[in-house]
């Protein structure tokens, strides 16, 4: 009987010690995978990091030079108005208040002035010629929005790319 109790408490030890062997070899596998996945986790925002540095700064240094080559243009434009607008039509096509005080308020955002009068028909002291550099500038300015909404769209849209071709 003693020899029983001795065989039974012999295989309950060996039992316990392979259930604890197989326990730590068990945490020993899942620590190892759970390394290899936050290194693998870690690479890939690396790279998507990486990738998504590049499309950023192509996008900028395009945006850059495009904005250049539109500001170029209205400058050059800017200094042709006396070329297509004389002195002559100058002082041919005077530019009424009314015009002016208009252009202001929706160059400015604001609604329209008060109702128009007499008083807005009178000469604005304002030459037509610098009536169509300031349209030009503006104009310049307003391509130059332009190509940055279009090159942050762009910018976003690869962006958005990167990002949800690293998350599958």
């Amino acid at each position: 009987m003693k020899s029983r109790i001795i065989a039974l408490a012999a295989l309950l030890v060996i039992a316990g010690l392979v259930y604890a062997l197989g326990w730590t070899q068990g945490a020993s596998h899942e620590q190892a995978n759970a390394k290899a996945l936050e290194h693998e986790q870690l690479r890939q925002a690396f790279d998507q990091g990486r990738a998504l540095g590049t499309v950023r700064d192509r996008v900028v240094t395009e945006y850059v030079d495009r904005v250049q080559v539109i500001e170029k243009r209205g400058q050059t434009i800017i200094k042709e108005v006396p070329v297509y607008v004389s002195e002559a039509a100058d002082r041919a096509c005077p530019v009424p208040v009314g015009f002016v005080r208009l252009h202001d308020a929706v160059a400015a955002g604001l609604p329209a002035p008060g109702s128009a009068g007499a008083a807005d028909e009178a000469p604005s002291g304002v030459a037509l010629s610098a009536v169509t550099g300031t349209v030009a500038g503006n104009y310049t300015a307003c391509h130059a929005n332009a190509e940055q909404l279009k090159q942050l769209q762009a910018y976003l849209l690869e962006h958005q790319a990167i990002t949800q071709g690293a998350g599958q």
